[in-house]
């Protein structure tokens, strides 16, 4: 945070007819540099002020007064503050010693009525350079001054630098109202920088109180401020923002956008900027499990606050340094001491937050070492009891770390629960699923030692339990339509052209970089937009076992909409296997009629090393004329992992499944196995759920009555697909009331106006996952991509879709098997199943596979029955039934 900067580069003064005039002008000049962001200049401009007046003041190193001060009062206040503007200026570019020695000088011959402006800025260089409480008693002393002297303008600065200080001690109250106060004093004063300043402030309150929509729409607007009235700041919004993805669990995210903020610092000269930036980016490092790299941001981090002489910040770097090390040094007895010293240094600097911080870590590692005494009573001596999420989350671990220690395992899973319960009820306050799913990072350690004590207790039923606790938990939250925005709607159909214009090239064989630069940016905006979204505060409850296992054994009719009576029913029993891992380890929750068992598999790196082969082997095969020997070759490969992954997956539950149908829970990258191809689940109905609770609430929704039953079916063809008008029309023939978009009707408007609401929608088109940004992954139709996001907008998303096209069926999965994708934004939706390839396939085989398959269904076969029936004909063609099936 650094609120007192944000202008543009300083304009070069006019020439005026005396030395006052001119060395005046130059000190504005010099005072709009450095708030803009550019220290540097500011620097060179006031020394040159200075030396007009007759000061020694060259272009580094210390400053000097004439041999006999001048007995011009006006004189001597004018250089009082060209120096008290050099100060913060030589200070900004780690000069720190210099800027108050700067002061000093200043005091000597400032004006009685500007001793005030004088206050202020030996506050803020105490403030830049950790020393928060004395820098607040100086800043307090400002205040009545500037006010009794009408010195409105640095008085509003003083406000806004107090709001800051209060924010790095914890004192959200205060400086929501310095905040504020500032905010109508830059108003008054039409000051449009400072007012942007105070709602950047205002949202790093929203950030520390955990409201992140509203902290992120406080910084765009904060941003739109600065675009146009001082875009030197804007790397500190960069850097705002980062912080605040950080605080929802996005940490590779934050740490790109921190990189891009440390080199705009490095630019500005703007050394504690660069090192605060270099902190949070060793907390992305540390939240992203790369703990070599946190410990190198940090220590870099440390050495320049060090420097600068910021014991506050240096007490933090120590900090973040010791939670990266934590995992590999635990127990020793040093890491204790070493824990408990920052603790005090960081309580004695103010920073109460972190120092409770340091005093869990420090309670942690007494736990490991087996002190259990002394973590006892270092643990009562714990109070905060509205503490911020991050430090409630730290507690409840350590606290069950206590428990568990001491030999109460029920209390200490009552912590984790409690933890976890608190994530939760933040993760209900988001509606972006972005930001719901990396919640479950922030919470990662509490759910992998629930779940890992109840594989230890060996006791099948805790471990489904813990399995759905802490996977998927962004499905429990009702879906929250983004409101309809017109320069938002602008955005999104300059980036539908611009990808058009980008598919277009990619066909011709040219690259585009400026196309797929701004594509990046619009995607940016759109992103960003979708996170300032409001969760409903609300969520559905886990699904309880014994509904699962009653679900399993109805055999009641499902409503795919898909048939005239509307009646499906597979009339086989089916099992569900809920997949977890630990320490390296699969295991499978199997549930069914025989009731609820625990089976140990395989290895989890081998199974998923099989995964991304398979998906390359059939990649590699789809639709192409290959060598007969290279083909033997990828075929070969292919067979061999289907047989790791049958040894690793499903050989130790054979005794399990029987000939049940099969309801799979994944876990990590086996999100995106194509299940029915693995010999065991050949000619089986397969269904590849999120969680059991995604799938009971699928299954449930399914068997209610269609809302518009008079909607017809709707079926898109896309362009440049061989057969896909052919498919379309003989799909038709199994749907004779069907809506029907092929050529040029098939454009993006008109696809979802007639699939908002529909009962069911095949689309056969071109498509693509993106890994890196799920939330535009697409399917390319006549005008531009339909996208992941489009969905998200949808009133009524279909009941059933079938989607004939490339692997937009595989996900991105994150921390607490959290989906994202094209896919999973209809399941997040509300559709109940998505039939969808998850790797490449050959147009014809699409063509055999889905006509097959709604020929099944409108005869009144399943979803997951009718797929595994028309698979039959094509082996290699890796559809997956998703949802309810």
């Amino acid at each position: 945070m650094n609120p007192t900067r944000s202008a543009p580069a300083p304009p070069t003064p006019a020439d005026t007819s005396t030395v006052e005039d001119r060395a005046r002008a130059l000190q504005a000049a010099g005072v709009e540099a450095t708030a803009g962001g550019r220290p540097d200049v500011g620097t060179r401009t006031l020394r040159s002020g200075l030396r007009l007046l007759g000061w020694s003041a060259a272009g580094s190193g210390d400053v000097h007064p004439p041999t006999e001060l001048d007995s011009d009062p006006h004189r001597n206040a004018l250089a009082a503050r060209l120096l008290i503007s050099l100060a913060h200026a030589e200070a900004e570019q780690g000069h720190g010693p210099l800027g108050f020695g700067l002061l000093d000088l200043a005091a000597t011959v400032v004006a009685p009525a500007e001793e005030g402006i004088l206050l202020q800025q030996r506050g803020l260089l105490l403030l830049r350079a950790g020393h928060l409480e004395e820098a607040l008693t100086f800043l307090n002393r400002a205040e009545p001054s500037l006010s009794a002297h009408g010195q409105h303008v640095v008085l509003a600065r003083t406000l806004l630098n107090r709001a800051a200080l209060h924010l790095y001690t914890g004192r959200i109250r205060a400086s929501r109202q310095d905040s504020a106060a500032c905010a109508e004093l830059a108003a008054s004063l039409d000051l449009p920088l400072l007012a942007g300043k105070a709602t950047h402030n205002a949202g790093y309150c929203d950030l520390l109180t955990g409201d992140i929509p509203t902290a992120l729409a406080a910084f765009n607007t904060a941003e739109r401020r600065y675009a146009q009235h001082g875009p030197g700041f804007l790397p500190v919004v960069v850097a705002a923002k980062a912080r605040t993805l950080l605080a929802a669990g996005l940490a590779t995210e934050a740490g790109r956008m921190l990189e891009t903020a440390i080199a705009d610092f490095a630019r500005q000269h703007l050394t504690r900027d660069v090192a605060e930036a270099e902190l949070w980016r060793a907390q992305a490092a540390l939240e992203a499990g790369d703990l070599p790299a946190a410990r190198r941001w940090a220590l870099t981090a440390e050495r320049h606050f060090r420097r600068r002489g910021d014991q506050a910040f240096t007490a933090r770097a120590v900090l973040m340094r010791l939670r990266a090390e934590f995992p590999t040094t635990r127990s020793s007895a040093r890491f204790v001491t070493r824990a408990q010293r920052a603790g005090d240094q960081l309580r004695q600097a103010g920073l109460a937050r972190d120092a409770e911080m340091a005093d869990l870590l420090g309670i942690r590692a007494l736990v490991a070492a087996g002190h259990l005494e002394d973590a006892h009573a270092r643990m009562a001596r714990q109070r905060r009891p509205r503490a911020p999420l991050d430090a409630i989350l730290m507690r409840r671990l350590a606290r069950s770390e206590l428990a568990l220690r001491g030999g109460h395992r029920a209390s200490a899973y009552i912590e984790l629960r409690a933890g976890l319960a608190a994530l939760h009820l933040h993760r209900s306050t988001l509606g972006s699923p972005d930001l719901q799913a990396g919640a479950a990072a922030l919470g990662s350690e509490l759910a992998a030692a629930g779940l890992g004590m109840a594989i230890e207790d060996a006791t099948p039923r805790l471990v489904f339990a813990w399995s759905e606790r802490a996977r998927a938990q962004a499905f429990r939250i009702p879906p929250v339509r983004p409101p309809q925005d017109p320069e938002l709607s602008e955005t999104l159909a300059e980036l539908r052209q611009v990808r058009h214009l980008m598919r277009t090239a990619e066909l011709e064989g040219r690259k585009e970089p400026g196309l797929s630069a701004r594509s990046g940016e619009l995607e940016r905006v759109l992103r960003e937009a979708h996170w300032r979204l409001r969760g409903p505060g609300a969520s559905k409850p886990v699904v309880a076992i014994r509904d699962v296992l009653s679900e399993l054994t109805n055999t009641g009719l499902t409503n795919t909409g898909l048939t005239k009576t509307g009646l499906t029913n597979s009339g086989a029993h089916r099992v569900m296997v809920c997949f977890v891992s630990r320490q390296g380890r699969l295991y499978g929750v199997v549930v069914g009629a025989s009731g609820v068992r625990l089976c140990p598999l395989g290895d989890r790196a081998a199974a998923e090393e099989a995964t991304h082969r398979l998906l390359a082997d059939l990649d590699a095969l789809a639709g192409r004329m290959l060598p007969a020997r290279l083909e033997e070759v990828i075929r070969g490969s292919l067979d061999r992992q289907l047989d790791i992954l049958t040894d690793h997956l499903l050989t130790g539950l054979r005794g399990e499944l029987g000939d049940a149908d099969v309801v799979i829970v994944p876990t990590r990258a086996l999100s995106s196995l194509p299940w029915g191809m693995l010999p065991d689940l050949r000619g089986r109905a397969v269904t590849v759920a999120a969680s059991a609770s995604v799938w009971h609430t699928a299954t449930t929704a399914a068997r209610t009555p269609d809302p518009s039953p008079t909607r017809p079916p709707l079926l898109v063809a896309g362009p440049d697909v061989p057969n896909a008008a052919a498919e379309v029309a003989e799909i038709a023939t199994v749907h004779p009331r069907s809506a029907r978009l092929t050529g040029d009707a098939a454009t993006v408007a008109a696809t979802l106006a007639a699939i908002d609401g529909a009962p069911t929608a095949h689309l056969a088109a071109h498509g693509h996952h993106e890994p890196e940004s799920a939330l535009f992954s697409r399917l390319e139709l006549v005008d531009g991509p339909l996208m992941a996001y489009d969905i998200h907008g949808l009133r009524r998303p279909p009941r059933h879709v079938t989607l004939s096209a490339c692997d937009v069926g595989r996900t991105t999965v994150s921390t607490g098997d959290e989906i994202l994708g094209f896919t999973a934004a209809l399941l997040y939706g509300g559709t109940s199943s998505v039939v969808a390839s998850v790797a490449r396939v050959a147009h014809d085989a699409a063509v055999e596979v889905m006509c097959g398959y709604h020929r099944a269904v409108a005869a009144g076969v399943s979803p997951a029955r009718a797929l595994a029936t028309a698979a039959t004909a094509a082996p290699l063609a890796p559809f997956v039934c998703f949802g309810a099936g």
